[in-house]
């Protein structure tokens, strides 16, 4: 069952957690530009992907974050009780469709050349 339901932000401590987090994603894209000429390329992207990992971790210390992360839990939990087919049914499975694939372009060619000659040959006369 579906939840139309939209959840927003509303607390003004949230809403500051939030705008920081951007603001610190941000502060990391403007240090990876400014800082080219002085620093190398790895530095500036430990800088970049440090500035993401910092703004995840004030994002999850607010509401939406904690309801994030229990989103996560509870989706690698389903995808735990999953039942994933074997190899065998696998390649079962890949060559029905393959099969079925190949026995659709041959009908659809030979659709194609029933009416290329229906229509040049019978109608307009062509050859």
């Amino acid at each position: 069952m579906s939840n139309n339901t939209i959840e927003t932000v509303t607390t003004t401590t949230d809403r500051l957690k939030l705008g920081l987090s951007v603001l610190v994603i941000i502060a990391g894209i403007v240090g990876f530009s400014v800082l080219e000429p002085k620093l190398p390329m790895v530095a500036r992207i430990a800088i970049f992907v440090g500035s993401i990992v910092l703004a995840a971790l004030i994002a999850w210390t607010s509401e939406p974050g904690r309801r994030t992360i229990a989103f996560a839990q509870e989706s690698y939990n389903e995808v735990k009780r999953v039942t994933w087919p074997t190899r065998k049914e696998t390649v079962q499975m890949t060559a029905i469709v393959f099969a079925f694939v190949a026995i659709m372009g041959l009908f659809l060619w030979v659709l194609d050349k029933l009416v290329e000659w229906m229509l040049f040959g019978v109608l307009l006369g062509w050859k």
